[in-house]
């Protein structure tokens, strides 16, 4: 299967969109394994590689980004929308 999402560390629970998926598209994930999209991802955008919970931090290049705003399911967008980062 083609990889169209980056896992960037082992620890991330998103991983970033190489192209375009589209919603109900089943794309394979850098470090084995797929994903099936919840919404319309753009590219270079993040994907939730799991189910992550409002409150939950979400993690890329190993580290806590923010925290989610509200529950993300598996293969959800990732993004300002959901997305609360902190001010430092």
């Amino acid at each position: 299967m083609r990889h169209d999402i980056l896992l960037i560390d082992p620890k991330d629970n998103v991983g970033v969109a190489l192209a375009d998926i589209a919603k109900g598209g089943r794309a394979g994930i850098s470090a084995g394994g797929e994903v099936e999209a919840a919404d319309d991802i753009p590219m270079s955008h993040k994907i939730a590689l799991k189910d992550i919970r409002a409150g939950e931090p979400v993690i890329k290049y190993g580290e806590e980004i923010g925290r989610a705003r509200e529950d993300i399911p598996r293969g959800g967008w990732v993004h300002v929308h959901n997305l609360e980062i902190g001010e430092g």
